[in-house]
């Protein structure tokens, strides 16, 4: 059963006002880089250039920044295996898979409905 915004701030009535945390983490995982990233990691274990190569436009500034961030949050984990060369991978945590249990079926949403949207079909 979805419950409705008004529901969610009757709860906590701060929630995504001005300077709430909640309005930090929607950033990072809403961002057009998050989203793409973490919906990339919902599939598994990637590599940076696995990453890259699959996030696609992405910039390695952005792709670095963006780990990082999500990693802060706890929603992504970073392993450095000790190899030569570095070998480091990248997957979600469980709170990461939580989150991409809900957002996945958003994500399918916005692909089957974006050309009809922006008038392409």
């Amino acid at each position: 059963m979805s419950v409705s915004f008004a529901e969610i701030r009757e709860s906590s009535p701060t929630v995504f006002d001005q300077g709430c945390g909640t309005r930090v983490v929607l950033d990072h995982i809403m961002s057009k880089w998050g989203v793409l990233v973490l919906s990339c990691l919902s599939d598994g274990t990637r590599r940076w250039g696995e990453l890259r190569r699959e996030v696609d436009g992405i910039s390695e500034k952005m792709l670095a920044t963006t780990l990082r961030t999500l990693s802060a949050d706890g929603l992504v984990h970073r392993e450095s295996l000790p190899t030569v060369p570095p070998h480091v991978e990248y997957s979600l945590t469980p709170l990461g898979r939580d989150l991409m249990d809900r957002m996945l079926p958003l994500m399918e949403w916005v692909a089957t409905h974006a050309d009809g949207m922006l008038g392409r079909e």
